[in-house]
């Protein structure tokens, strides 16, 4: 529904601990229009330069809180709300080579009434 304002503008940079650079982020947007329960959050999918990202490699934070995906699956009392942007770091050694990349963030979601689990994806150039 709102694709094109998954990955949040500006928000695309590499993360430090200390001096080393241990991966990268990425701010995203909830594509729906009303906040979920992290459980209800399937899947979070992450490309850069057409290689995906393991899913292992995937942390999700908000609101100070960081889960892997596979614990988001049992998170009943978090929520991602709408217009929040909650983080997507992904554990990269030496993260993003500097320059432009292309991006794209994918976000499944389980929601009541529909009898499937759409897939949303937003794809941006982004320079580091």
């Amino acid at each position: 529904m709102y694709d094109q304002h998954i990955i949040f503008p500006g928000s695309v940079g590499n993360t430090r601990e200390g001096d080393t650079v241990t991966g990268w982020r990425m701010g995203a947007r909830l594509p729906y229009y009303r906040g979920q329960i992290l459980s209800a959050v399937e899947d979070i999918g992450v490309t850069v330069d057409g290689v995906k990202v393991p899913r292992e490699s995937v942390r999700f934070s908000v609101r100070g809180k960081t889960w892997t995906l596979d614990e988001l699956e049992t998170t009943y009392d978090e929520r991602w709300e709408f217009g929040e942007v909650a983080e997507v770091l992904v554990l990269q050694p030496g993260g993003l080579a500097p320059g432009a990349h292309t991006v794209t963030a994918s976000v499944q979601l389980r929601i009541s009434y529909l009898p499937w689990s759409p897939v949303t994806n937003c794809t941006i150039s982004a320079t580091v």
